[in-house]
């Protein structure tokens, strides 16, 4: 059986890397007795996959995780039984069978939602001015920056990978492109906006969380986000 967990990642384990996250869970899976299935052969490990790596420093509501089990007891039994032996700062809020047929989260994502605060020495003066600047500046028919590619560098419109940007109260909501084809950071845009004041955008300037993280289920040309909780089933 595929099940899916939805887990945060906050407090001290934003300084915990994607490895280090990985290993985390193949104790807790062990500590709290589910029945993974592993994989065969000489060297046999956990089968578990995450769905888009979280970058070092930065929080989360809306992580995932793809395990395979032999067997299960119900999602409320068994969110229980794993948040029992988590430490703090991480907290599993779902727990969903998959269909046999259904894609691992991996390779399906294709947005997430981030929500980026000043930290209070960063924060500028006229703060609603610079929101109303940044989101002229996100809806200009094109945003040209230069990436950095494992290929070398490439010209990219950030434009089209920005689905949605606004304000909320104090903090800056952004829905961007994510997946294995063109990953959007929202970093990146941030970078991309200083850049065009003349200004270098500091490195810790906002806090970062993710909210949500979503596969689009729509025909070619259309954009159908879903988010990644909602393709699997509570276990009764």
């Amino acid at each position: 059986m595929k099940i899916r967990i939805k887990f945060t990642k906050q407090g001290p384990m934003k300084f915990i890397g994607h490895l280090d996250v990985m290993r985390y869970f193949q104790k807790v899976m062990r500590r709290a007795e589910v029945d993974i299935r592993y994989s065969e052969g000489f060297s046999p490990h956990q089968i578990m996959s995450f769905a888009a790596p979280l970058g070092v420093g930065l929080t989360s509501n809306g992580e995932y995780m793809d395990i395979e089990v032999l067997s299960t007891m119900n999602s409320k039994t068994m969110i229980e039984r794993l948040n029992q032996v988590m430490v703090e700062g991480t907290e599993i809020l779902s727990y969903r069978l998959l269909d046999d047929s259904d894609k691992n989260a991996m390779s399906i994502v294709a947005a997430a939602d981030y929500l980026l605060t000043f930290r209070e020495n960063y924060k500028p003066r006229d703060l609603d001015g610079f929101f109303k600047e940044f989101l002229e500046f996100c809806n200009r028919p094109q945003i040209l920056i230069t990436k950095e590619t494992k290929k070398g560098t490439r010209e990219l419109d950030l434009k089209p990978l920005i689905y949605q940007a606004q304000r909320q109260g104090e903090s800056v909501f952004l829905q961007v492109c994510t997946g294995s084809r063109d990953n959007i950071k929202p970093e990146l845009v941030m970078e991309a906006f200083y850049r065009s004041r003349g200004e270098v955008y500091p490195p810790f300037a906002m806090r970062i969380e993710r909210e949500e993280v979503y596969a689009d289920l729509g025909e070619e040309g259309s954009r159908r986000l879903v988010a990644l909780e909602n393709l699997g089933q509570d276990i009764e």
